[in-house]
C-alpha cells in the first residue's frame, strides 16, 4: 500500500480541497510536488463524519485514477455530491472529522457454497463489493467493526447497499469481492 506520510498527505489534500471548493466553488490544482507514489492508481474513499454521524463518503472503488487525482475528486463528491446529504456549509467545516482510505483492488471470492464466505471474509480487514446484475454495493472494512457485524450481517448489509434482498449473497447469480483499506485519519 502506501506511506503514512502519503496517507497524511492524501488527507491533508482532502480538507484542502473541500475548503478551497467551499470558498471558490473550484477544484484545488494538485500541488506538482506531491508524493510519487500517489501517482499509482489506487481506489479512494473520502468519509466525512460530524459529531460522531455520517456526512458524506464517495469513492473510487476500482483503481482508475491516480490515489491524488482520486482523492481530489472524491472529497468534492463527499462534500457536495452524496445523495443521501444536503451540499456541505462553510460553518460545517470546522466541525468535520476527515478519513481517507485507500483500497487494494477489489478480488473476488470463489465458493463452493455459500457458507465458505464466512472462512474467506475477516471483520476488521476486508471490506465488502456484492454484485448482482446491475446492482453495486460496497461497504469498507471498518463499516463492519464500527457497527459490531458479525461476517453474516456485513454479507445483509453489502446486499441491502446494492439495492438488493439481504440474502442475495446465498444466491449464485450474486458475486461477492473482498478489498482491504488503508485508513487515514
Amino acid at each position: 500500500m502506501i506511506s503514512d506520510e502519503s496517507g497524511q498527505y492524501l488527507l491533508d489534500i482532502a480538507k484542502e480541497t473541500i475548503l478551497h471548493y467551499l470558498k471558490t466553488g473550484e477544484k484545488l490544482e494538485i500541488p506538482d510536488d506531491h508524493p510519487e507514489e500517489l501517482d499509482e492508481k489506487l481506489g479512494v474513499f473520502v468519509t466525512l463524519n460530524k459529531n460522531n454521524n455520517l456526512r458524506g463518503c464517495i469513492g473510487y472503488a476500482e483503481p482508475i485514477e491516480p490515489a491524488i487525482v482520486a482523492t481530489n475528486e472524491v472529497a468534492i463528491a463527499a462534500a457536495f455530491n452524496d445523495p443521501r446529504f444536503p451540499a456541505l456549509s462553510e460553518d460545517e467545516f470546522e466541525s468535520l472529522d476527515f478519513e481517507v482510505t485507500v483500497l487494494t483492488k477489489p478480488e473476488m471470492i470463489y465458493v463452493t457454497q455459500p457458507e465458505d464466505y464466512f472462512d474467506e471474509i475477516e471483520i476488521g480487514r476486508d471490506g465488502l463489493i456484492v454484485q448482482k446484475g446491475y446492482s453495486r454495493g460496497l461497504l469498507l472494512p471498518q463499516v463492519a467493526v464500527e457497527n459490531a457485524l458479525d461476517v453474516e450481517n456485513f454479507l445483509e448489509h453489502t446486499c441491502m447497499k446494492a439495492g438488493i434482498s439481504a440474502d442475495s449473497w446465498m444466491d449464485e447469480s450474486c458475486d461477492v469481492y473482498k478489498f482491504q483499506g488503508q485508513i487515514f485519519k
